[in-house]
């Protein structure tokens, strides 16, 4: 890092006299690396290269490039600049599902705040749910695993560097989902990148993940009769609410502490003749493995559940588990495209047709380490100064929020209670479905994001 920052000061010192402004980081040479465009945006609506315009932003330094670390990378990113009021620190951008594109609203909403930014679509031009461009790609898997937010963050500092002329103050990332992965992948791999990161439920055990999805689809999809119909979601969400909304004290449509929730699927057995405020016996087999979470064919847990109180709504299980038909949920479309493409590299890949067991072990062999973020071990990143932010949202129907807290779990039983909370905070919410912004109580440490 130390070395790229250099080499722009360089750079931009080798520059004729005056021309070291916003054009002149054109001339930056830096590894790997392809400036496309260093340009100032004035104040007011910006148009990105692709998607809405962004409105009402400052005007900035908008400097985009492509890094090329291997000879099959070909990783955009884009850096933006505060022309003025900049507030001295650097907040970078995630992803969500299979990246893919840049996220130029969360730019534009942290260029707002007087951050710095950048983002990545890390190493490819796709949809968030299309993994076809990974199909005998390994290299591609890499830089979207960890390899393209890496090399974006340390070409943003040297251009930040280089712009302003000293280094920014403090670097922070913030991103949930897949962009909570690439926060805890940063926080283990490269300590040093961030000083603060905030990670929202974070999809950081990839391939157990989506092998759990494999035993749910099985019963889910596999038994027509089994199947749940969106129809059937409101009852559902009625019956969890029903039996555990009051456990808190306040009867509000919010099921404050799910795991405690002791909702018996079975109470939702139609009597007599079958309707859309009942489910028949198959349907009451998928609900309770829909709760459960995937296993192995010897019981071994693979990841955990969904939690009641996550049933309906917006982004609820019509859009992500149940669809709205068999086969046609968003969480469906990840696991057919994950296994399809970075694992069996078979475009016909079935998951009603797969083995478990098969699925689970040969992923965890080819893209495991590129994919997960589960060491536990966060000393690295606590002895550099960093502080970590894990939050989830209970009524997740994506993500399961008991995965987080395992995570967290993890990292007290390796580094110990009192260690890990002098660094690293957990919070659960009731509902959240992108971003949460804390602050730590006083004299709990640098904790402001």
């Amino acid at each position: 890092m130390r070395t790229l920052a250099v080499s722009a000061i360089l750079a931009i010192a080798a520059l004729p006299l005056g021309a070291a402004n916003c054009t002149a980081l054109s001339g930056l040479k830096l590894p790997n690396t392809t400036i496309t465009a260093a340009e100032t945006a004035p104040a007011g609506s910006f148009n990105p290269p692709y998607g809405n315009a962004v409105d009402k932003v400052p005007a900035f330094c908008r400097v985009a490039g492509v890094i090329k670390p291997t000879t099959d990378s070909d990783i955009h990113f884009e850096v933006w600049m505060p022309a003025s009021d900049w507030n001295g620190k650097y907040l970078g951008v995630g992803n969500g599902g299979f990246a893919g594109t840049i996220d130029f609203n969360a730019m534009a909403g942290n260029l707002k705040r007087g951050y710095a930014t950048a983002a990545t679509d890390t190493g490819h031009q796709a949809d968030s749910v299309d993994a076809s461009w990974a199909y005998k790609h390994p290299e591609k898997v890499i830089d979207f695993g960890y390899r393209g937010l890496h090399e974006t963050t340390e070409r943003a500092k040297a251009i930040i560097q280089a712009f302003y002329g000293h280094a920014a103050q403090r670097s922070y990332f913030d991103s949930c989902s897949d962009g909570g992965r690439e926060a805890l992948m940063e926080a283990q791999r490269f300590p040093e990148d961030f000083d603060g990161i905030l990670a929202g439920a974070p999809a950081n055990y990839w391939t157990h993940m989506l092998a759990s999805g494999i035993d749910v689809t099985k019963i889910l999809y596999g038994n027509p009769p089994g199947y749940i119909a969106t129809t059937r979601i409101p009852a559902i969400s009625a019956a969890t609410r029903a039996a555990c909304d009051g456990e808190d004290g306040v009867k509000d449509g919010v099921i404050n502490d799910p795991p405690h929730c002791h909702f018996n699927p079975s109470a939702l057995l139609c009597k007599g003749t079958a309707s859309r405020n009942c489910l028949t016996a198959p349907q009451i087999v998928s609900l309770k493995k829909l709760y459960s979470g995937g296993q192995t064919a010897n019981g071994t847990k693979l990841f955990p559940g969904a939690m009641p109180g996550a049933e309906e709504g917006p982004g609820g299980w019509s859009l992500w588990i149940t669809g709205q038909a068999p086969g046609l949920s968003l969480y469906g479309g990840f696991l057919e495209n994950y296994f399809r493409y970075m694992v069996f590299e078979d475009p016909t890949w079935n998951a009603l047709t797969a083995n478990v067991e098969t699925a689970e072990r040969t992923a965890d062999e080819k893209t495991a380490r590129a994919l997960n973020a589960i060491d536990p071990d966060l000393r690295r990143f606590e002895s550099h100064g960093g502080k970590l932010i894990l939050y989830h949202g209970w009524n997740d129907p994506a993500i399961s929020p008991v995965n987080t807290i395992n995570y967290y779990k993890s990292v007290t039983a390796a580094l110990g209670q009192e260690k890990t909370t002098r660094f690293v905070r957990l919070y659960m919410v009731p509902e959240c479905s992108t971003v949460l912004v804390v602050r730590a109580p006083p004299g709990s440490g640098n904790w402001e994001q």
